[in-house]
């Protein structure tokens, strides 16, 4: 066999390799949406009361999954978009101020600069001025209570932080921190306790597009895993800051079960009255009258009573809200008709074990 044949030869056994593996390549398989399911919602952890429970409950309505976080298990998210942005842990009351002298550092600030700060809920007597102290309530990104991290290392300032003792949290010694952004494009993060002027910790931070932030726990100074990928979750359920009304005053308030939605990853939702149209018979069809909202605490306390309500003569017991349920629209399109079955005695539920169901409305 001349040279000429000899590389047909081995062109032909190429192709026909080549062929082979091909036939023998697994097909990807795509897998539809979840058509809708029940879910008890794993909230406690143990023996904590169930209107201080422990765990924030992730669910992603497209896999049936629920994905139950210790909220105690973090203490501060490093945003992965394309701003640099930190925030507190609403779920454990965190509370933080940023400190404005000229010149201070890790090293300079100390217990003085504590006296009279409280960084928390105040049960009893909440003022408007506590908002200051946490995150916006809503997830808005550009009101967190640390400024955006700057490019310019000496301009981000010294910040103190009361990590929180909000439904049952174990109390936690005071940190002091400094955020800077590093040379990778993720940030750097130094701390240390309140009395501390020379040993502080440092840790790095990616960022990581699948995440909406990537948590750090400063028991040990550990990158730690909270929220899902961004792409697999639509709600949690958890303790949290909130909002009421004290007086005529819109003042600071710890909440349990709240119910947020993934905004950041694109997920919207809707309040529907059975008055307009029951749970069971909503359909496609009715889709076109929905607004949809993008705002995270759309649904937030609007699916319980943990008091009894009297309107027009009319009182609403305590328990899940019979007279509504809420459309979830998850970041694929896919649309979810979800309704609250129990989550307290008197609704023949059990606090802390809240009962979801949700169906399919329309396929994205």
């Amino acid at each position: 066999m001349n040279k000429f044949n000899s590389m047909i030869a081995i062109a032909l056994i190429a192709a026909t390799f080549t062929a082979c593996k091909k036939d023998t390549e697994e097909p990807v398989v795509v897998v539809p949406p979840s058509d809708g399911s029940t879910l008890t919602l794993n909230g406690l952890i143990g023996a904590e009361t169930g209107s201080a429970a422990g765990n924030s409950v992730f669910v992603d309505f497209s896999t049936d999954k629920q994905t139950a976080v210790a909220r105690a298990a973090w203490d501060l998210g490093f945003y992965c978009g394309a701003d640099f942005r930190v925030i507190l842990n609403n779920t454990t009351s965190a509370g933080a101020k940023v400190i404005t002298t000229a010149n201070a550092s890790l090293a300079t600030v100390g217990e003085a600069d504590t006296l009279g700060l409280t960084l928390a809920v105040s049960q009893a007597n909440p003022l408007p001025a506590h908002f200051a102290f946490f995150d916006a309530i809503d997830g808005n990104l550009s009101n967190t209570v640390i400024p955006a991290v700057s490019a310019t290392a000496a301009e981000n300032k010294v910040i103190i932080l009361n990590r929180g003792t909000g439904g049952g949290i174990a109390a936690k010694s005071w940190i002091k921190l400094k955020v800077t952004r590093n040379a990778s494009g993720g940030y750097s993060l130094q701390y240390g306790k309140i009395k501390e002027t020379t040993n502080f910790t440092t840790v790095d931070i990616p960022k990581d597009g699948n995440f909406n932030f990537k948590f750090v726990s400063l028991n040990n100074g550990a990158v730690v895993n909270v929220e899902p990928e961004k792409a697999n979750w639509d709600l949690v359920w958890t303790y949290s800051v909130y909002q009421t009304t004290f007086g005529s005053d819109l003042v600071p308030y710890n909440f349990s079960d709240l119910v947020f939605i993934n905004k950041l990853a694109g997920v919207s939702a809707a309040a529907v009255s059975t008055s307009t149209k029951s749970y069971a018979a909503f359909a496609e069809a009715d889709l076109p009258a929905i607004t949809f909202s993008s705002a995270r605490n759309v649904i937030g306390s609007n699916w319980r009573l943990t008091q009894p309500v009297t309107t027009n003569g009319v009182t609403t017991p305590i328990g899940v809200k019979a007279d509504t349920f809420f459309l979830i629209k998850d970041a694929s399109g896919n649309i979810y008709k979800l309704k609250f079955n129990s989550f307290i005695s008197n609704d023949g539920g059990t606090r802390g074990k809240p009962v979801i169901e949700y169906k399919l409305v329309k396929k994205g």
